[in-house]
């Protein structure tokens, strides 16, 4: 039987990623839409929907996981079940990591002003560089996952529930020498953290230059330009609070800083279910491409509700 804390938890964040996925397949329906009309993937919409597609993947097995784990605890007891269960959650979870960065990278290149040499350099390449960031994103997540699925596991079962007869200080030798084999292999996923922390500053920091300058020159009329600047400059610090937070959590839940169901650990599945559709709805109401769908679909439905009704 679930603790009712962990009862809670597990009900908010199903109801978190079913809103998710609802949101992230606007995205990826409109970008899909977008590449049909174009026939061509542009590195905007290539970036978009590997990341709404890997984020709905990850949203229904987590929303899979979750319902498992109320109605039907016993299912990952075995120990192939629950290893191939590690493999696809860390993959999937590294994936949403990877490509939110590189869309913060993406950002930081086609919108901040910087003059240098190598930002010029990359803003002329970066359409070129998508595919290969894009590859380089599920390379690196599978390279993290299968070796970490296959040793944690068995570090964290052998301290689990330890044996009366086992030497503690043995067990503490060999936890923090597998630790830092773990450690050691999965350090690659600080990569896509750098990589989001220092492309957002920047951003941000272009963003602010530019809406003080627009300020200084202002005649006292209402400006969409810096209003437009001052939305992006929300924007992007929503991402990269929500991203480090989803960071946070992810660590402490793969690295079992808190036993399972513990209310440390309700609380991070609430919040790592929380980050991605809180990401997805500030895309979709910073962007009005994304908003455009759903208002069309409302549009239809209520042309039809009307015509049912006469």
């Amino acid at each position: 039987m679930l603790p009712s804390f962990a009862l809670l938890c597990l009900s908010i964040a199903i109801i978190e990623s079913m809103a998710g996925i609802l949101g992230t397949g606007i995205i990826l329906a409109t970008c899909s839409l977008s590449c049909i009309r174009s026939k061509t993937w542009s590195p905007y919409d290539m970036i978009m929907i590997s990341l709404s597609s890997s984020r709905i993947i990850l949203q229904s097995w987590t929303t899979l996981d979750f319902l498992m784990n109320i109605f039907y605890e016993p299912f990952f007891d075995t120990e192939n079940l629950l290893t191939a269960a590690k493999i696809i959650f860390t993959f999937l979870n590294y994936s949403s990591l990877w490509f939110g960065a590189w869309l913060s990278v993406f950002y930081c290149i086609k919108v901040a002003g910087f003059t240098q040499s190598f930002f010029i350099w990359l803003k002329q390449r970066i359409a070129r560089l998508v595919l290969w960031m894009v590859l380089t994103s599920w390379l690196c997540s599978i390279t993290a996952a299968i070796p970490f699925a296959w040793d944690v596991y068995a570090v964290h079962e052998n301290f689990s529930a330890p044996s009366p007869m086992t030497n503690s200080s043995a067990m503490r030798t060999t936890k923090k020498d597998n630790l830092g084999v773990l450690i050691l292999c999965n350090a690659g996923i600080g990569t896509p953290l750098l990589l989001s922390v220092v492309s957002s500053i920047l951003l941000i920091w272009s963003l602010w230059t530019h809406t003080r300058r627009m300020q200084n020159n202002a005649s006292g009329f209402r400006d969409p330009s810096l209003e437009a600047h001052i939305s992006a400059i929300k924007s992007v610090c929503s991402f990269l609070i929500l991203y480090i937070i989803y960071f946070i959590c992810v660590l402490l839940i793969v690295f079992k800083v808190f036993s399972p169901l513990s209310n440390g650990d309700s609380i991070c599945v609430v919040l790592m279910a929380a980050c991605p559709t809180g990401h997805t709805l500030v895309l979709i109401w910073s962007n009005p491409k994304f908003r455009e769908l759903p208002a069309r679909i409302w549009h239809h439905t209520n042309c039809h509700v009307r015509t049912a009704s006469m």
